[in-house]
């Protein structure tokens, strides 16, 4: 158990100062400096918690914030570069493409609506154990905007299949597939729904609609994509979800946020068909 517990308290540590530092110069000798650990400690941690590595994780939240701030506050590919530390509009523009697919200037050009596909990692502490984190994301900042929501329905996806994708096509076959079911879910959406990754796999968007019809229409032109290719390097992956459908209740708890959602995709993927709970 102790060892969980130190594993938990590095894990976090890290995550912290990561966060707080993604416009900032600093290294990964920093952060184990920060969590009084060894570099080793660090990486192994890391990983094991995340399934990522430490610089994985650094870039793409870097590239996701840069992403939202290219899009919503209109600033230019040099300075969001510039932002989060990347010294040429080249060296950014390399690692912008290997996270979204598109070069950034292109991005700003056809990406609809939200471009959070990698949020913050969310740390769950259950009964002593250290939970597996690279399955659910903080939606924190969207709880209020959540509960203000009640009565309305919340779309929830699941990518089907990414496991075997990641197995036998490779990693980066698994981000394409990922962008390309985030890039569906956000062009069904209308303009004032908000979409979010909110785990490996998984996706929700907010519609702000208590109306069963308008949402069951919007999972449609989801799924209706469904079995269509995406491309990788290495030739072209299918890409499929699941969707279900539940309403946000006037006593929204945070801690069950996930349970719920997790209920409403399970229905779905049970009959193989859109499910309202």
């Amino acid at each position: 158990m102790r060892v969980y517990e130190n594993s938990f308290i590095l894990f976090v540590t890290a995550l912290e100062y990561i966060e707080s530092h993604l416009t900032d110069e600093f290294s990964q000798e920093d952060i184990a400096a920060n969590c009084y650990c060894s570099l080793s400690s660090l990486q192994k941690t890391w990983k094991y918690c995340t399934h990522l590595s430490v610089k994985e994780y650094i870039t793409k939240r870097r590239i996701t914030l840069a992403g939202r701030d290219m899009l919503q506050n209109n600033i230019s590919v040099l300075d969001a570069a510039m932002k989060y530390g990347y010294n040429s509009h080249e060296v950014f523009t390399r690692a912008f493409t290997k996270v979204w697919g598109i070069s950034p200037s292109r991005f700003k050009k056809v990406w609809i609506g939200s471009p959070l596909l990698y949020p913050k990692l969310n740390p769950e502490y259950l009964e002593g154990e250290v939970a597996m984190t690279n399955k659910k994301y903080d939606v924190t900042e969207f709880y209020d905007y959540l509960r203000s929501q009640a009565g309305t329905y919340v779309l929830c996806f699941d990518v089907a299949n990414l496991m075997p994708v990641n197995e036998n096509l490779g990693r980066e076959a698994g981000d394409k597939v990922l962008i390309e079911a985030f890039r569906r879910i956000n062009e069904a959406a209308d303009e004032n729904m908000l979409c979010v990754r909110m785990g490996g796999d998984e996706f929700v968007m907010i519609t702000e609609s208590s109306d069963e019809e308008l949402i069951s229409e919007i999972a449609e032109k989801v799924l209706s994509q469904n079995g269509e290719k995406t491309k990788y390097s290495g030739g072209e992956a299918a890409v499929s979800l699941w969707c279900g459908a539940m309403k946000l209740d006037k006593k929204l708890k945070y801690s069950k946020l996930c349970i719920d959602f997790d209920a409403a995709v399970n229905k779905a993927r049970s009959s193989g068909k859109f499910e309202i709970i």
